[in-house]
């Protein structure tokens, strides 16, 4: 599957939670991390929990490899790598702390 389409996968999913401002990112022409970050965050460690867990089981479902997974339990920065894809699921005030958006500010939204 293409990178942009695993991105707004990545999306869809976390909307289906009720992910809050959530961000795709096109990063392929700033780094070689990867294509893209995906950047969400929910109101409670278990929204973000649940929000990061619903991402992993569609990218099972659609058969995408996730090469790693940090932060499940504490449940404040959640980041899911899945190769060309990076899924950021923040706590609210984790990511205002952060501000991964400000960081890679010239990177394009996708819409």
């Amino acid at each position: 599957m293409q990178p942009r389409k695993i991105a707004l996968l990545a999306r869809h999913a976390a909307e289906d939670k009720k992910a809050e401002d959530i961000l795709v990112l096109d990063i392929s022409k700033l780094t070689s991390i990867a294509h893209y970050f995906v950047i969400a965050h929910g109101n409670s460690d278990r929204q973000v929990q649940a929000i990061a867990q619903h991402v992993i089981d569609t990218f099972k479902k659609s058969k995408i490899s996730l090469l790693h997974v940090e932060g499940i339990r504490e449940g404040r920065w959640i980041l899911i790598d899945a190769g060309s894809v990076m899924v950021h699921v923040f706590y609210r005030e984790t990511r205002e702390y952060y501000g991964l958006e400000r960081l890679w500010g010239e990177a394009p939204a996708v819409k």
